[in-house]
């Protein structure tokens, strides 16, 4: 477990020593003995909280507060609306692709309505099973094996997204959301009906919008790395300076100078090497 600090935080993190079984899926460790007010910024992965321990973490949100396993749907905090807290937190932290999650969540993330919702909700005792077994292992890695296992499981037993669904996700990811949109449909050879409905009732959101939040996460990750807005808007693809500074109000409720030095952002380059976990299969 490595040390990641931030101000007065210090977090351990862990990564796992081999990639998951299934493609777009990753996941990292976190401990963190006194997680103070984290600001989740929007990504986008369908995202899994795996919490195990003595500890209590805790999601706040416009719904209400969460305790425990957790599952959310692509851009989980837009708006800056989702903070994370609590005490002695422990956690396997699993980002999935939104084209592998239907198949492993055995729901499509377009139920979960951009809420964050208990995992028992989905799994029903599996996710109680799933917390104490990571509880009972001897490390990390033993977790992670715990976890994809689980998840590579449901995967191989659940329903797959339609291909020309997963080929206009991957050409939004795949150029870092600047895409046309109006010519995917032609590209996958269906209408623009159809392909807009399979779209957002398989993978949870519109495809403009999935575009948005591709382009906007590269954007982050850049302003985390300590680029300017300016250089960062002229090529992320948005219009101007003003322009990602409206996006990123949109999807963090703060400004580009603030989202830059964002803990949750700060992390990535230590807990998800290569980011690839929007890639998908």
């Amino acid at each position: 477990m490595q040390t990641f600090r931030h101000g007065a935080a210090v977090w351990g993190v862990a990564c796992p020593q081999r990639p998951s079984r299934v493609a777009g899926l990753s996941m990292a460790g976190f401990r963190v003995g006194d997680l103070h007010e984290l600001r989740m910024v929007p990504h986008p992965s369908v995202t899994l909280l795996l919490e195990f321990g003595a500890g209590a973490p805790v999601l706040d949100s416009a719904s209400g507060q969460q305790r425990g396993c957790v599952v959310a749907g692509p851009g989980l905090g837009s708006g800056g609306a989702v903070r994370a807290r609590g005490q002695n937190v422990a956690c396997v932290q699993v980002r999935l692709s939104p084209v592998i999650a239907r198949a492993i969540l055995g729901a499509s993330p377009a139920e979960l309505d951009g809420a964050v919702v208990p995992l028992g909700d989905l799994w029903g005792r599996e996710a109680s099973r799933i917390r104490e077994r990571l509880g009972d292992a001897p490390s990390w890695q033993d977790r992670f094996a715990l976890t994809d296992a689980l998840l590579a499981r449901r995967y191989e037993a659940g329903p797959p997204v339609d291909p020309e669904v997963a080929r206009a996700w991957h050409r939004i990811v795949g150029s870092r959301g600047l895409t046309r949109i109006d010519g995917l449909a032609a590209e996958v050879g269906w209408s623009r009906k159809r392909l807009w409905s399979r779209f957002r009732s398989q993978l949870g959101l519109p495809p403009k919008h999935a575009a948005k939040l591709v382009r906007f996460d590269h954007a982050a990750h850049r302003l985390a790395a300590g680029e300017s807005a300016a250089r960062v808007a002229a090529d992320t693809g948005y219009a101007d300076q003003s322009h990602l500074h409206r996006d990123v109000r949109a999807f963090t409720g703060s400004t580009p100078a603030t989202v830059a030095g964002e803990p949750f952002l700060a992390v990535d380059d230590l807990a998800w090497p290569g980011r690839g976990a929007t890639a998908g299969p």
